[in-house]
């Protein structure tokens, strides 16, 4: 604080104040032996000197107060005296006179103030005119920091003293207008004062001012306390006089920080029904306001107050509606955006959040109010882009965010039309959080997608995770390679697509083709990264849906072998989908996916499109598969897809079958060669309707198989000096066991028994390579046999013949 133009210290403050304080106790030990004594004249001089040290201009607002407190004390024992003088015969009137005879005027009003008290209780006087007097003489103080002390204390002294309703002060004391008369023009007048704290100083000073008003705010706020607190005051005096008069004070002050606070003190002191019923005179006031003033926490609180006034008591619902709550808020928040062009983004963004809150919380059945809502924000973001602001980008993540919380339903989001257009302004980064955000929703509420225009608007929706905008174009080069940019945030996100995928359903088959259709469209625009996780699930759907339409058919008796024009319709489909995959190229990825589309359509009975789907996984296998385990994994696939899918026919299955063991004795290396031919033995013996018995050619590929094993162990010798372990041999055994068991006529005792002695006298070889899992594996095996001679059965009689060594 200044002094004479020289900033004071803290310990000058506390120099000053301590003096004061000194002062006051030198002056009140002398008050208190008048007081003792009854001695009136000796009590008002020493109480008028004790109260001279409120005249100081040194303190600061905080210090000021301290002595404040210290006199308020002194003053309330005044008073008592006071009242016991009037019972030993004095009149109030005569103390009223007496004390205005102290010399200065600030002592002098604090007395007529004490005594003011006493003359109210005694009713010797209407309330309302000593009231009316003492609001009227204080006006002499003009200096802010006193008179807002001064007219803290008449605050303090009257408040159970107003002519309130009930109150023994109403009737010949007043009414209760007389009461809210006094205490608005008390608060008028306050007001006054602290407004003008601001101007008084040097410019440098500001904050320094701001910071002592703001220490003081509470004692112009108690008026509006004590108006709430008068029992008196019912709605439609609240309506038409005691809001009007605060909100005209509020306006016309035209400060900053005198309409932030006396906006927030309104909204906090006064009921919740008045408010209700009051909302278009409370909310006309925030356009008003200076622009600096910050209306977006004004308004909010007001909305969250009404809201839990909502929530604690659905009663009132009804009330909401017929007074158009909503549409007073909406309108409020349009009027404020306008008178206020300055405003920033993210105080206008945040407005649009309390007022979705609000709705959400008051009328969440209505929809429509919802989408008005984004529709302002909406507007106001017209023109604006991408918003850069990383607090208007949480703001309007949070109204994003609102609607989902409290229906935990994306399709109720769809159905809000401006909900897309707020979500375009986000940037790339919030925008794919907000999608994964609705993704998760969908998956942990387990919310179906079943209407074709659902999903073409989720995906719309969702376009950052769908379109592939950072990476190569959806039309890339045949080699481009997708999994050069990987990382968790990408694979995460698009194992969410490949999930929320699952969740398009509908029973309607032809309603479900269309959702299909519609997902293709948009997931084949994501680009080679994206694809390889957003086509397999979209392939595995359509199988679902194959199947489904397949059992519906043969309930209808439908058994076309050329295929029903949906069933032609959905392979076709399911073939441009993996053919997208195979132009990535994700090579492995795709033939599998044209395996499981050819064992489906083995199970439709349609031949020519299993065969198709065979030979497109083929043509991929040689021209785009180069990587040697790549293509052992590829040709067993090739392999145990073809043994499962029965349709085709003699010269079809000889076909594929020649191309899937050519392809077994290509493979580099010897033991993958000999596994894949083992393999493709069970090519020719499949057992079951429509199965195929070939135990020839079966025995030729397990005599082939034993040749590669022998040439491994020939190379091994050849190249180590040992034979190597008998891992193939032992597994080929097996093999013929397999079959044994089967009863294959060409796969005797004899020939086991041959295979069972090469092993064993190979292992028992000097310089023979054993491997624990080899011997464990060929123990097992041997233990095996020697177990079904003890069944005692026909297969104990098969199996008999073998010698074990």
């Amino acid at each position: 604080m200044e002094v004479g133009g020289v900033e004071s210290t803290a310990e000058d403050q506390e120099k000053w104040l301590a003096d004061a304080i000194a002062l006051v106790q030198h002056n009140a030990f002398y008050m208190h032996r008048a007081l003792d004594g009854n001695n009136l004249r000796d009590a008002l001089k020493y109480s008028a000197q004790m109260l001279s040290e409120l005249r100081t201009s040194k303190l600061s607002p905080q210090k000021y107060y301290e002595l404040y407190m210290r006199l308020f004390g002194e003053l309330q024992r005044l008073e008592i005296f006071f009242q016991d003088e009037t019972k030993r015969g004095r009149t109030p009137a005569d103390l009223y006179e007496l004390v205005q005879h102290a010399g200065n005027i600030l002592p002098r009003l604090y007395l007529l103030c004490t005594v003011g008290s006493v003359y109210i209780m005694s009713n010797e006087a209407p309330a309302k005119d000593v009231l009316k007097d003492l609001v009227e003489m204080i006006r002499g103080v003009q200096h802010p920091i006193r008179g807002l002390f001064l007219r803290n204390y008449l605050t303090q002294i009257s408040r159970d003293k107003l002519p309130d309703a009930g109150s023994p002060f109403e009737g010949e004391g007043g009414s209760v207008m007389d009461a809210v008369e006094f205490v608005l023009q008390n608060f008028t007048e306050m007001n006054k004062l602290w407004v003008r704290m601001q101007h008084q100083g040097p410019a440098r000073e500001k904050e320094k001012r701001e910071k002592e008003r703001s220490e003081l705010r509470d004692l112009v706020g108690k008026n509006l306390h004590v108006l709430s607190q008068l029992e008196g005051v019912d709605l439609e005096m609240y309506k038409d006089v005691v809001l009007p008069r605060v909100l005209e004070q509020i306006v016309n002050c035209k400060d900053e920080i005198a309409q932030f606070y006396l906006m927030d003190c309104v909204i906090q002191v006064f009921p919740d029904d008045f408010h209700l019923q009051t909302l278009e005179i409370l909310l006309s006031a925030c356009p008003q306001l200076q622009p600096s003033v910050d209306v977006k926490t004004v308004m909010s609180q007001l909305m969250e107050r009404l809201s839990k006034y909502a929530a604690a008591s659905p009663e009132v619902l009804p009330d909401f509606h017929q007074v158009e709550a909503f549409s007073k808020f909406s309108q409020a928040v349009i009027q404020v955006v306008e008178a206020q062009p300055d405003m920033p983004l993210v105080s206008a963004i945040s407005l649009y959040v309390a007022l979705l809150t609000f709705v959400l919380n008051v009328h969440s059945d209505q929809l429509e109010y919802v989408d008005q809502v984004l529709g302002l924000c909406v507007k106001r973001l017209e023109g604006k882009g991408r918003v850069k602001d990383a607090k208007a980008t949480k703001q309007l993540v949070l109204l994003l965010s609102g609607p989902l919380e409290k229906y935990k339903d994306v399709v109720v989001l769809l159905k809000l039309s401006n909900y897309a257009h707020v979500m375009k302004h986000l940037d790339d980064d919030n925008n794919r959080s907000m999608a994964v955000v609705l993704i998760q929703s969908v998956l942990s509420n387990y919310i179906l997608i079943t209407e074709p225009d659902e999903v073409d608007a989720l995906l719309n929706l969702l376009r950052e995770l769908v379109q592939d905008s950072g990476g190569a174009p959806s039309n890339a080069p045949p080699k481009y390679n997708w999994q050069q940019a990987e990382d968790e945030d990408f694979k995460e996100e698009q194992n969410l697509m490949a999930r929320l995928v699952h969740m398009f359903r509908n029973d309607e088959l032809e309603v479900m083709f269309k959702i299909l259709e519609i997902a293709r469209k948009h997931l084949c625009q994501g680009g080679p990264r994206r694809m390889q996780y957003t086509l397999p699930p979209l392939v595995f759907s359509t199988l679902k849906y194959v199947h489904a339409l397949h059992e519906k058919e043969l309930e209808e008796g439908l058994n076309d072998r050329s295929g029903s024009p949906s069933m032609r319709k959905a392979f076709q489909f399911l073939n441009t989908i993996v053919e997208a995959l195979a132009m990535i190229p994700a090579a492995e990825l795709a033939l599998r996916l044209y395996l499981q589309c050819a064992e489906a359509a083995g199970t439709c009975g349609l031949e020519p499109v299993a065969y198709e789907f065979f030979t497109q996984a083929f043509l991929l296998y040689e021209e785009e598969i180069s990587d040697s385990k790549a293509q052992v994994t590829a040709l067993h696939l090739i392999i145990g897809t073809l043994q499962r899918t029965r349709v085709f026919g003699v010269e079809n299955r000889d076909t594929l079958t020649h191309k899937a063991t050519g392809y077994s004795a290509k493979l580099l290396k010897k033991p993958d060669q000999c596994r894949a031919v083992v393999s493709c033995s069970h090519l020719f013996w499949v057992e079951g309707e429509r199965g195929i018995r070939d135990g020839e050619r079966v025995l030729l590929c397990l005599k082939r198989a034993l040749r590669i094993a022998n040439a491994v162990q020939q190379m091994s010798s050849a190249t180590r000096g040992t034979s190597g372990p008998m891992t193939l041999f032992v597994e080929i055994l097996n093999t013929y066991l397999y079959y044994f068991d089967r009863m294959l006529p060409q796969i005797t005792s004899t020939v086991i028994q041959g295979l069972v002695e090469l092993i064993v006298t190979e292992t028992q070889t000097e310089g023979s390579v054993h491997e624990a899992l080899v011997d464990t594996y060929l123990a097992n095996t041997l233990r095996y046999i020697q177990f079904q001679t003890q069944k005692g059965d026909f297969t104990a009689d098969r199996y008999s013949t073998i010698q074990l060594p």
